[in-house]
This record gives C-alpha cells, structure tokens and sequence, in this order.
C-alpha cells in the first residue's frame, strides 16, 4: 500500500467549508441561504444540507480535502496495517471516528472524518506515542473500516484463558455491564454475538469438533469460520447462551429452543438459539433478528418491475391465498411480512399465526404456536377465523389439517398469506394437493403463488468487469441469447472481505393463477403442461429472472447457477 506523499501537518482551516461546497459546484448559494434559515437547535448550515441530502458525505469529504490540503483516502483502496492497528484502541478509535491506516517515517497515519478535532488528534498521539499526520475519509467507509479491522478475537482469547471450564456462568440472564465485568464466559458471549452484528451475520454456529469448538458466521448465505476455541470452555459456553435465552442447562440430550435480546452498539436485536446434542457434544445455533426487516417494502427485496406488479396485483385483491414457496433460507418470511407492511392497519385487521414469531409488528395481532397449549397451525387459525380478519398470515403450511383450514378461509372472504416448501411456483401447485387439497378446491382458493431464491448481490465497492467461463456463458446465452464481452463482478475488498460479494437479493417466479391455469390444475394436467402455460401468459422464470438481474451487474452468472439450478 502506498500512502499520499500530500499527507502533512496538523491542518489550519483557510477557506470557509461552505465557499468550498459553493466553488466546487457541489451546493448553489440559493440552497446554502435556504438552509441557514432552516438551521436550528445548533445545527450548522452542513448539517441541515446533509439532513435535505443537498450533499452527502463523501461531497462533504471532498471539501474539506481542497479546503485543508489534506489528502482524501479511499479505504476500500488500502490495506489498514496492522502495526498502526495496534496503537490505537477500538474504544478511542471508535470515540473520534478515525481509522489508522499506516506508520510513516516514525509518524501514526489516521484517516478521519473530522480533521479540526486537535482533542481528539492529540488523545490518539498521546496512546499511540507517536506524532500523528491526518487524512480525511469519509463518515460511511470509516465506520466499515471500524467494523472490518477491528475484530474481537484477540479479547475473546484473552477472557477464554480466565474460564474456569468446570463451572457454569452464575450470573443474572441478562448482558449487563456488571455481568460482564465480573464473568468472563458472559463476555466471550457478548463478543461473539457484537462481531456477529458488525460483520451483518445472520446466524452463529457453535460446534464442538474432535479437539477443538468451532465459531463460524452464515454471511450472505455463506459459513466462514470465525475463530476455533479451546474445548474445555465448550460447557460454560453453551451454558451461558442457554441461561439467557431461559432454557434449561442440565438438559443436554433433548433439543431446545429459547430466545433473549442482545443490546449492542446498534441497539436491540433478538437472538433465537437453538440447541442439538451431537455425537461430540451439544452445538448451539444463534439466529439473529435484524429488526430493520420488520420495515422493508417489497421494492426493497429485488423484484423487477413486472414481477413487482404482479404481485402487487395479487396482494390487492380482497380474497383468496397467496403463498411463497422456496426452500429453507430463501427469504419466504421476509417476503411475506413486506406484503403485511403494505396493507391498512387501521381499516384492516389483521392477524397472524406465527412459529416462531421472529419480529413484532404495530397494529397487528400476532398468535405464537404453543404445542403444550395445543395452539398448532390449525388449531390457531380456527381461531383466528372466529376474529373477524381482513387479511391472515399463517407462518407455514406444513400439514393436511392446516392446508385445508387455510383453503377454507380463503373460500370463505379472507385473504390468507402463507408459505409452502416447494423447488418452484408450479411446485407449489402439487405440494398443496399432495397435503390433501382436492385440486378444485385448490384451484378456486389460490390466487397466485411466488416462488424464491436468494443470491449474494456483487459488491458495488470494488466492481470490475471481466469474462466468465464457458460453462457461465453458455448458461446466460441459452437463456437470454448473446451477451456482453464481459461481466460486472466484485474483485474483492476490504469491505467484503475480499469475497467480492456484499448483500442478497432476491430471484423471483410470479404465477398469478387465472382461469386458464385453474383449468389446468381441475383437469389433472401435468407440472410441465402448466408451467408451459404459465410461460406463455407472461411467467418470467426464476431462472431468468436471475439471468436478468446478472446483465443488470446486480448479481453473477455462477451465484445464479448455484442458487436456482433446481427451477430451469
């Protein structure tokens, strides 16, 4: 990595921030003159135009470089050293939003958002014992760089050498600080669960192995080894997690369940845990709920515009059912609670059953499965049928008796929304007559169907075109003809973590069931003559769905291939 020769002294502000914005053609003095009248409660004139998004951030950046002749360094193009990392505390560097980037000629290099901070220059020089020469980064790409570089697997194997392996953690089933403080198994806990947070995993896998237990991160669909661990700490670990999510530690042989909230430097998640005894000893699983999901739209998941107004239309209709079908992981749920955000939740009512229920809505009556209550699928939306709903959402329909109670509400005024396991939207079609629905009840109650897959998005940080394999091109052209010479992809970057990958998005199969297709399905026609009818009424397949999304640059060829191969 090579570092600006431009980096220098400790800047003197020359020309006003604002004159800069205004001469660089970045903000016009109308919208600067609009935005101090707007300025209050202390907020300067940058403040109101980032808050108006006049500007961003990186505009912001940029000036303050030409302003104060400082360097603006791109992160994504250097590598962090770990030599300056180790100078400055996560806490101080995390304090005054600043990275370290390199030691040059004696002297600390620190990438910051506020170069005019001499407090904060100072309290860095002072740890690191070293002069410090400032550049300027910008806010979004330095909280990455915070987050990618500073990881916790150093403090982990420290408080991992203070556990006492044959004790259980006796403290309070809360992540207080006190808790913290005094035992170290509850901070190797909350370590984990914040490295998890900051590097957007999904889940966390604790495996015992032969000799060692295995920590690893499901991100963006993808298991990456976390850190390995001593063995002896297996127990107290497991524990731990155990007694915050309130399940039962002296049982080790029956598999459990249990939930608890985590609060972290983002907020509140939750944290589903599931356990399993296995032939080496019991595995933990920790499924983290972003809550941020409960918020999202259905333009936010990846559909295209036809597919989008597809189901748009379906969803709109008064009555009927609409189920998302795809395999374990493919985002049914998130699909689903984007279709519960679109409705009224003050002319409606709407309930739900739910198993579990992994995120709370406002104004919206959520039913969790109870088997010891004998609250099940079926039992639930009975009930739920005797509560004067508009709209029913039934987390899963796994069962003859919860298929045919779904079907009935839907025939009887409701719209009822569910998911169904199935490879496809026509699969979806049969799996819900192999449950024991007579095809003519089927084909009255379904209104559409939306089959899914989920695809790692190419990370738009470090996106290079290049050419794909034989076997790539051949399964682009054979679905969309020719191509381009060459195909966006991510060369890998420090913020995702050099995969070249960052984010999921969706790959999606709308099939609106019309009179045409009811006929099919009464008339006992096969899977093939349906879907080819389907086609010929305007289906986009998932598969070329995701064909689409790769000459779009959003996606690859290979990650659709691995994805949706199943559904060609």
């Amino acid at each position: 990595m090579s570092t600006p020769a431009a980096l220098r002294e400790p800047p003197v502000a020359r020309r006003d921030l604002i004159e800069v914005l205004i001469d660089s053609d970045l903000v016009s003095a109308a919208q600067v003159e609009a935005a101090r009248l707007s300025a209050t409660n202390g907020k300067s004139v940058v403040d109101v135009l980032l808050a108006q998004k006049v500007i961003g951030p990186r505009d912001v950046a940029m000036a303050l470089s030409l302003q104060l002749s400082l360097p603006l360094i791109e992160l994504k193009r250097h590598v962090v050293q770990p030599q300056a990392l180790a100078l400055v505390p996560e806490q101080l560097a995390r304090r005054y939003g600043l990275i370290p980037l390199d030691v040059i000629n004696g002297e600390l290099v620190v990438v910051t958002e506020n170069p005019l901070d001499v407090q904060g220059l100072e309290d860095v020089s002072l740890r690191a014992g070293m002069r410090v020469r400032p550049a300027i980064g910008v806010h979004d790409d330095i909280q990455e760089a915070l987050a990618q570089y500073y990881r916790s697997s150093v403090e982990i194997e420290r408080h991992l050498g203070q556990i006492v392996p044959e004790s259980a953690p006796a403290v309070e089933p809360r992540l207080t600080v006190e808790a913290v403080a005094q035992n170290p198994v509850a901070r190797v806990v909350e370590l984990i669960i914040g490295q998890a947070i900051r590097d957007r995993a999904s889940d966390v896998h604790i495996v015992p192995d032969s000799d060692t237990l295995r920590v690893r991160y499901r991100i963006d669909g993808i298991l990456h080894d976390m850190l390995q661990v001593p063995l002896n700490v297996h127990g107290p670990l497991i524990s731990r997690i155990k007694i915050l999510a309130e399940m039962n530690i002296a049982e080790r042989r029956r598999p459990q369940d249990g939930q608890f909230t985590f609060t972290g430097d983002h907020g509140e998640v939750d944290v589903r845990v599931s356990t399993a005894e296995t032939v080496r000893g019991e595995m933990a699983v920790l499924r983290i709920l972003d809550k941020s999901i409960s918020l999202l739209q259905l333009k936010d998941l990846g559909f295209l515009p036809q597919a989008l107004h597809s189901v748009e239309q379906l969803y709109t209709l008064p009555f009927g059912m609409l189920l998302v079908s795809g395999p374990t992981g493919a985002g049914k749920t998130t699909s689903l609670y984007a279709m519960m955000n679109q409705f009224n939740r003050v002319e409606q009512n709407l309930i739900t059953i739910e198993d579990p229920i992994e995120y709370q809505f406002d104004r919206m009556s959520q039913i969790q499965v109870n088997r010891q209550a004998n609250i099940t699928f079926a039992n639930g939306l009975r009930a739920i049928l005797r509560l004067d709903p508009n709209v029913i959402l039934v987390g899963e329909i796994r069962d003859q008796e919860t298929a045919q109670i779904a079907v009935q509400a839907a025939l009887t005024g409701h719209l009822v929304l569910s998911s169904i396991h199935a490879n496809d939207a026509v699969g979806a079609l049969f799996r819900l007559i192999d449950l024991g629905v007579e095809p003519f009840l089927a084909a009255s109650a379904l209104i559409g169907i939306v089959a899914q897959r989920l695809v790692r998005r190419v990370c738009d940080r470090c996106l290079t075109l290049s050419d794909i394999g034989p076997e790539e091109r051949l399964a682009y052209e054979t679905e969309l003809g020719p191509g381009p010479a060459q195909f966006q992809r991510g060369q890998g970057c420090n913020f995702c973590a050099e995969t070249g990958y960052r984010g999921r998005t969706g790959v999606f199969e709308v099939l609106p069931v019309g009179e045409s297709i009811r006929r099919l399905l009464i008339a006992n026609a096969s899977a093939d003559d349906i879907r080819t009818q389907a086609l010929s009424e305007g289906m986009i397949s998932m598969w070329r769905d995701g064909m689409l999304k790769t000459r779009e640059g959003i996606t690859t060829v290979r990650e659709v291939m691995r994805n949706a191969y199943t559904i060609r």
